[in-house]
């Protein structure tokens, strides 16, 4: 900054020379104090210079409106919304999110660095600012095959990056705590700047191990007991409602005027079908004032205290100094937007951008590897070799799962389906480095009673996962998305109900919103019509394979135990 450009803001805050742009007359949102307060915001050179009476180059009557910062989401997967980034950007915009905090971990598992680099370089200069944080596991565990490793010095060479923050979720919480070099390098290396948590039901000492080690928030609470816990351990908790995991109900409740600085809403992960149908951080707005918050408090948490947590000291209020990122709202409950400013420029007018962001490359050539070795009939047969098996057992609206021993169901010396008991077949077969390697299970909670499904989405490294009530549609059903160069299919009697092709690193797509989600719903009524019970089955699916969050999982490598984050056979001894 030079000293005539400070010197034009200090004549523009006095009113000695007339701000650029001046909305009259609003009702000013003060995350600081919780107040709504009739003012002018006087906007210059990009900058908020001043809450009060003012008067300006061009003027808009803001009277009867209420005028509040742009939402930041502090946690959220790009690549869990299936679009690619400018899309992205054109769907949450009109939103009011003007800033994400996004965490490549998906697209890194599968592409490394590459995959890094293509998110910075596929969100430069959108209207959105996408920041980032390095992914720290990749790959996420030693149970799985991943598509790439990076290194502290791998994420190193990212770290001056301008848009990059610091290190995202450490998911590998038992090998920080275990002193594992290669987890402790990566936390020293960025041992100044942010990190985020990923530490579902830690407590007592390891808790207290796992933050003396650096790291901030932590986004996976899903009891209120938990979150206070962690909170009163020094954690900014990260409040998550998300298409899957859903927290918000379970743990507002524990925000207190004195505590809510710690606090912040994030999506995680959202599908295209919620973010057409229901929104994105306006939504959660919405459903944590229906929920007993005060509207001026959610704000708050989907801004300022965003803000602050990663230390983006220009973002998140309407106050002198502040970029001048804010929006117009017809209403504050419920919450909706009617223009958007990015650094005071009008970029989003009634739901329409100031430029067609669809419009813009995807930069995703050659972004699509699947390497699956050739597949036999045989390919999901699981001998019988015990009389009970473990079974992972589904948690209705939470990505957490328990794990079942049952009587196995067999027929002719070979595990089978039993859709009576909602038993169905689980596999997940590596698609990186085409080793062949297919880990094999049973789960329930289900209720699919024919057919399967399949999909190259499978977090955290992104194998193909595959359920399904017979082996030859389970093996259809990968060889179609294997086909498909990734992306989610519906199977039955081996004909394909439903598919979503996802060429950019079998994650996302380089279509629109409206084309990616009519997709995804066609195979959510493909799966209902087989007998699915579940609202979105594919997010389920796509979680069972995350060998980071309890209890019983499966990677290519087989059943994973998360609470001994170790291998377990399916047949007990």
């Amino acid at each position: 900054m030079t000293a005539e450009t400070l010197g034009n803001r200090i004549r523009a805050a006095r009113g000695e020379i007339a701000p650029d742009l001046v909305l009259k007359g609003g009702r000013v949102v003060n995350v600081f104090t919780g107040e709504i307060v009739q003012a002018d915001v006087a906007v210059h050179e990009g900058l908020i210079v001043g809450v009060g009476d003012y008067g300006g180059r061009e003027q808009i009557d803001a009277t009867g409106k209420y005028l509040c910062p742009g939402l930041i989401d502090g946690h959220i997967h790009v690549e869990s919304s299936l679009l690619a980034p400018a899309e992205l950007a054109r769907v949450v915009l009109p939103r009011g999110t003007t800033a994400v905090v996004a965490d490549p971990h998906e697209i890194a598992n599968v592409l490394g660095a590459k995959g890094i680099r293509y998110l910075l370089d596929g969100s430069e200069g959108l209207p959105v600012d996408f920041f980032i944080m390095l992914p720290s596991c990749v790959p996420a565990t030693h149970l799985e095959t991943s598509g790439a490793t990076l290194s502290a010095a791998d994420l190193a060479l990212f770290r001056n990056e301008e848009r990059v923050l610091g290190l995202a979720e450490m998911m590998n919480y038992p090998g920080l705590i275990g002193g594992e070099a290669a987890v402790l390098e990566k936390i020293a290396a960025f041992c100044d700047r942010v990190k985020d948590g990923h530490a579902p039901l830690l407590s007592g000492r390891d808790l207290n191990a796992y933050i003396a080690a650096g790291i901030g928030s932590d986004h996976e609470c899903t009891t209120a007991g938990e979150a206070l816990e962690k909170m009163r351990l020094g954690m900014h908790i990260m409040i998550r409602e998300g298409t899957q995991a859903k927290n918000l109900r379970d743990l507002l409740p524990i925000v207190t005027p004195g505590n809510i600085h710690q606090c912040s809403l994030v999506t995680d992960d959202l599908h295209p079908g919620d973010l057409l149908g229901k929104g994105h951080l306006d939504h959660l707005i919405d459903l944590a004032v229906d929920t007993g918050l005060d509207p001026v408090q959610a704000i708050q948490m989907a801004s300022l205290n965003t803000a602050r947590y990663f230390g983006l000291k220009d973002r998140g209020a309407i106050a002198p100094g502040f970029r001048a990122d804010l929006l117009v709202l017809s209403s504050l409950h419920p919450f909706q937007v009617e223009t958007v400013y990015k650094g005071g420029r009008k970029v989003c007018d009634k739901g329409i951008p100031g430029r067609n962001l669809s419009a813009l490359s995807t930069g995703a050539e050659g972004l699509g590897p699947m390497n699956v070795k050739d597949l036999d009939e045989g390919a999901f047969i699981i001998e019988q070799k015990g009389k009970h098996i473990r079974v992972i057992d589904l948690i209705p609206g939470q990505i957490l799962t328990k794990g079942a021993i049952l009587p196995a169901p067999v027929r002719e010396g070979a595990v089978v389906a039993d859709t009576g008991r909602d038993l169905i077949k689980i596999a997940v077969v590596e698609r990186h480095r085409g080793t062949g390697n297919i880990g094999r299970g049973m789960v329930r909670g289900f209720g699919l009673r024919a057919g399967a499904l399949a999909s190259s989405v499978a977090h955290d490294s992104h194998n193909i996962v595959c359920l399904g009530c017979t082996d030859g549609d389970m093996l259809a059903a990968v060889r179609e998305v294997a086909s498909l160069g990734g992306g989610m299919a519906v199977v039955k009697s081996g004909g394909v109900l439903a598919e979503l092709p996802l060429p950019i690193a079998g994650l996302m797509s380089d279509r629109p919103l409206g084309e990616v989600a009519r997709g995804w719903e066609s195979l959510r009524q493909a799966a209902s019509a087989l007998g699915c019970t579940l609202p979105e089955p594919f997010m389920a699916l796509s979680f069972l394979a995350l060998p980071v969050i309890p209890e019983l999982k499966i990677t290519d490598c087989g059943l994973v135990d998360v609470n001994r984050f170790a291998h377990v056979p399916l047949f007990l001894p």
